[in-house]
């Protein structure tokens, strides 16, 4: 069962170092503050020394124990961008390298990519791609993974302490995934969940329910699934479902009665970002789920991103998330 006092045992065994791309944002000077009162986490802000310090002190957060880099005040910069220029093997120039090391996006991602920090949260002002271009870039995908995906970690409390755990996946990186970008996509969504969890039981899903519907958009999640399955036999998986196939027994019954996925799925593929990202804020806004991401897959090390709406409390818990997931790898 997923908790986050699991993630923070993990840290406070092994305690790791996070990246905050924009240290004074008073959001993340929050959480910061908070993360370093638990004494697990060492948060490292990006930014000005005294604008940081300043904004601390106005809003009373004692960020004590923080690392403060001002990219433009970094001593050792020429190394860094001997370093950045050999990562880009040629795709940039010195000089070019020089140029994206003043941005704090690219200058963060440094950090991770030589070692000196375990993880990255950014995105609280930077979009999506500013924070996933540089990790394509100089963190890069592993071996085995050709794109980058998301999964949301969806939880809905319970006042028994029994919570319900869902895995959602992707909604919020490839817009419209080919079949070959759904198989990967369901791979490291199924590891996400399990990391957090859950016992996956795979739902792709569809406007289709075997074959209820007809179209390229059907046969592509279909055969996806069909794909997963030969390369995860022992994980239940099924589709193309559609969702009240997928959650409802009553409606399996109907719809699919030998199915033993369908009624029972608790990690969801989406078609497409659009299904993806409308289906987890339904979930979040109307359903009560409160939704842990976009937790990014996919690449050497942990770089995740937050929503430009999150507040301090998103801030907090997607940090523990990010540099739990360096010890969980």
């Amino acid at each position: 069962m997923f908790t986050f006092q699991t993630l923070i045992d993990s840290l406070r065994a092994r305690p790791r170092k996070i990246v905050f791309t924009e240290g004074s944002d008073p959001r993340i000077l929050e959480a910061a503050a908070r993360l370093l009162s638990g004494t697990f986490l060492t948060p490292i802000l990006m930014g000005n020394e005294i604008e940081i310090l300043t904004a601390a002190q106005r809003a009373g957060y004692n960020i004590r124990g923080a690392t403060i880099i001002d990219p433009k005040e970094y001593r050792d910069i020429d190394a860094m961008v001997d370093k950045m220029a050999e990562l880009r093997k040629g795709k940039m120039t010195r000089e070019q390298c020089a140029e994206a090391l003043t941005h704090r996006n690219y200058f963060g991602t440094m950090l991770v990519a030589t070692g000196q920090a375990d993880a990255l949260l950014g995105g609280a002002t930077y979009s999506t791609a500013d924070t996933v271009r540089p990790a394509l870039q100089l963190i890069k995908t592993r071996p085995e993974n050709k794109i980058v995906s998301s999964c949301f970690i969806m939880v809905h409390p319970s006042a028994t302490g029994d919570s319900t755990v869902l895995a959602m996946g992707d909604c919020a990186i490839n817009i419209h995934p080919s079949e070959d970008d759904l198989v990967e996509i369901a791979t490291e969504t199924i590891k996400c969940a399990r990391m957090f969890g859950v016992d996956p039981k795979v739902a792709f899903l569809s406007y289709s329910t075997f074959g209820s519907g007809a179209g390229p958009d059907v046969d592509r999640v279909r055969n996806a699934a069909e794909r997963v399955k030969a390369l995860m036999p022992t994980v239940p998986i099924s589709g193309e479902l559609q969702f009240d196939a997928a959650v409802s027994p009553i409606v399996a019954e109907t719809k699919c009665p030998s199915d033993k996925v369908a009624g029972y799925a608790n990690t969801f593929i989406f078609p497409d970002i659009n299904a993806g990202n409308i289906g987890y804020k339904i979930a979040q806004r109307l359903g009560g789920f409160e939704a842990y991401g976009p937790i990014l897959r996919g690449l050497n090390a942990p770089i995740n991103d937050l929503s430009r709406g999150c507040n301090a409390e998103e801030v907090y818990s997607m940090a523990i998330i990010t540099a739990a997931q360096a010890n969980m790898s």
